[in-house]
């Protein structure tokens, strides 16, 4: 497992949802998460894909403080499990 197959499976699983996995691209802004991720009944989070057991950059842990107290959720994807998890957690 690696973070292109771990991507590939949260854009498939969200896509069986009904939502979308938005490749997010921020020029000149870094560090933002990798996917934007919307849900039905204007459900909105961001994904930042890692391998598995890799780490968030400081930078990247900056943004997620910054996205979570603007009210975002703010996911970290290292496994298929944690796919999983973000699913049932948006869409209970």
């Amino acid at each position: 497992m690696n973070e292109a197959s771990i991507e590939k499976r949260l854009k498939i699983k969200v896509k069986q949802e009904g939502g979308l996995a938005l490749k997010l691209v921020s020029p000149g802004f870094a560090g933002v998460p990798d996917r934007l991720v919307l849900f039905n009944g204007s459900k909105v989070a961001f994904v930042e894909l890692k391998a598995p057991a890799k780490k968030l950059r400081a930078l990247q842990q900056k943004r997620k403080k910054q996205l979570e107290a603007l009210g975002f959720k703010v996911f970290k994807i290292d496994s298929y499990e944690a796919v999983d998890r973000m699913l049932e957690e948006m869409n209970p």
